[in-house]
């Protein structure tokens, strides 16, 4: 049981792994019963996904954390102090991606590259689709890499503050700041829609299995 606010779950290796402020981790096997892990930061996480036998957390300040199992978390050295607000794995490669348009991928977790991304706005949310690494952020952000090395700009149609994408049933969403979602085919032609709330949308997903 925890108090803080957990922004971020995955699942790898049999277990849920939960995240949130104040480095806080929890760990479940069946989504139910959860126990509380230590996690060597009290910087805040935000967060966390599984790959290549590894879970990989980041947050505030830089922090990046990985553990095998969920229980044991090893800090790793980012070599940058800007906060990372999302983590994604895919192509066997980890992103993680935040403040004023920082950009590290690994392919291990351990070691870290600095890629550059071209923009100094905060990305938020990232996914990768049809080999391409796709991440959004504030002001309309949209970017897009084949390989999370070199980073090409998109065009949103939207000033919004963006924060989640997701792909499925052949077309991109995003979701951001005032209920704002769009939507497309292609990266490059953007549809607004009407979402009925003025809320900030902070995550959105496609269910594959049904």
């Amino acid at each position: 049981r925890t108090s803080k606010n957990l922004g971020s779950v995955t699942f790898g290796n049999s277990t849920f792994v939960a995240v949130g402020n104040s480095g806080t981790i929890l760990t479940s096997s069946d989504g139910t019963k959860w126990t509380k892990r230590k996690s060597g930061t009290k910087r805040s996480l935000y967060g966390v996904t599984y790959g290549n036998n590894t879970f990989v957390a980041v947050g505030k300040q830089g922090t990046i954390i990985t553990s095998s199992d969920g229980t044991k978390w090893t800090r790793r050295k980012s070599r940058t102090s800007l906060e990372f607000n999302e983590v994604i794995y895919a192509n066997k490669t980890f992103l993680a991606f935040g403040y004023k348009g920082v950009i590290r991928t690994s392919s291990n977790g351990k070691s870290w590259i600095k890629r550059k991304s071209g923009t100094k706005k905060s990305l938020n949310g990232a996914t990768y689709v049809n080999f391409t690494f796709v991440a959004v952020g504030h002001t309309g952000t949209i970017l897009s890499s084949l390989k999370g090395k070199s980073w090409t700009k998109n065009k949103s149609g939207t000033k919004k503050n963006l924060r989640g994408i997701a792909y499925g049933n052949d077309k991109f969403v995003m979701v951001g700041n005032d209920g704002t979602i769009l939507t497309s085919p292609d990266l490059t032609t953007w549809t607004k829609r009407k979402s009925g709330t003025s809320q900030h949308l902070r995550r959105v997903f496609f269910d594959v299995l049904n």
